[in-house]
């Protein structure tokens, strides 16, 4: 059986395919495109929930989507998705996802993907959305105005972006956070708070903040470029490549908290293979992954999360949702 393709062989794939270019430039003007099949429609992965809404356990990330990436010191990865993520393959991927069982997506509001989104519910998609705005924050109108955005648009649940929610609490500004977060909530939807830094989330639950969920970066350091003894110094890393500097102390944290809790950046931003990454998570306590994907990686990602999510019936943490 020819092996599926995923993001350990892509770069392998794409040169393979680009030598064949002149050959395909010589075909016929004429010749008819082939027809672009649609994916069998698979069953829903498992599901968990938050306020009144089933989200998957798997659930689509949005920086692929934003054509974000980390690409450390490799200079040529920022071209490489951006022209490999073209708007009709972003479309793709949400259509694959939502096909492949996965139902619901996580991104930032940026006019180009809520484009995106909304042409896909237009013509009949189902993806849900948890969605975060990046604007600032200390513009509480502003702010305000975009959560309205979010509220308008339909989405089923919203989060305070990590970045923010990290530097305000080393500011020691968390009442700029919390009047957000008031705002937030005002829109009555399930709404969360982002991290990168678990200091910032022991502080939210010291304080018994109204949060109905947290989306708190997590990954191991098994692997070869991950930080060395005395390394992972700050919050995040693009070279020593790390997201989460403390993964034993967050999962024995996280076991004491009863909100829902998203875990992202699991992969170290590729660094880690998702067949490693995956079932980590979940076995540690996890109750859902936000994973950023290419259509390419979506086939075998949701294969591995319903193997893990049923091995991981007799983890220690209680699914808390």
């Amino acid at each position: 059986m020819k092996p599926s393709l995923n993001r350990r062989s892509f770069l392998r794939n794409t040169v393979l395919a680009t030598t064949g270019l002149a050959a395909a430039a010589g075909r016929a003007a004429d010749a008819p495109a082939p027809a672009s099949a649609k994916p069998a429609k698979q069953p829903l992965l498992p599901t968990g929930k938050l306020g009144e809404f089933n989200f998957t356990r798997l659930i689509l990330g949005g920086n692929l989507l934003t054509r974000y990436q980390h690409a450390r010191d490799l200079g040529y990865i920022k071209k490489l998705v951006k022209s490999y993520n073209t708007d009709a393959k972003i479309r793709e991927t949400i259509e694959l996802a939502e096909a492949s069982g996965i139902n619901t997506l996580s991104v930032n509001v940026t006019p180009s993907v809520m484009l995106t989104l909304g042409d896909h519910r237009k013509n009949g998609g189902k993806m849900q959305t948890i969605l975060y705005c990046t604007s600032n924050i200390e513009d509480a109108a502003k702010y305000r105005e975009d959560l309205q955005k979010v509220a308008d648009f339909g989405s089923e649940a919203v989060y305070l972006w990590g970045e923010q929610a990290d530097r305000y609490f080393r500011e020691k500004k968390m009442d700029v956070m919390r009047r957000a977060l008031d705002d937030a909530k005002a829109l009555g939807l399930p709404c969360g708070i982002g991290a990168h830094e678990l200091q910032t989330i022991q502080y939210i639950e010291e304080q018994k903040w109204p949060v109905d969920f947290y989306i708190k970066t997590f990954h191991h350091h098994k692997y070869p470029t991950a930080p060395r003894a005395g390394e992972a110094l700050k919050s995040t890393s693009e070279v020593p490549g790390y997201w989460c500097r403390n993964p034993e102390e967050t999962s024995a944290f996280m076991q004491t908290v009863t909100k829902p809790w998203i875990a992202f950046k699991i992969m170290a931003a590729g660094a880690i293979p998702p067949q490693d990454a995956i079932p980590y998570v979940f076995k540690q306590g996890a109750d859902f992954a936000l994973c950023g994907m290419f259509d390419f990686d979506i086939a075998e990602d949701v294969q591995i999360t319903r193997a893990a999510v049923a091995q991981a019936q007799t983890r220690t943490r209680p699914w808390r949702a």
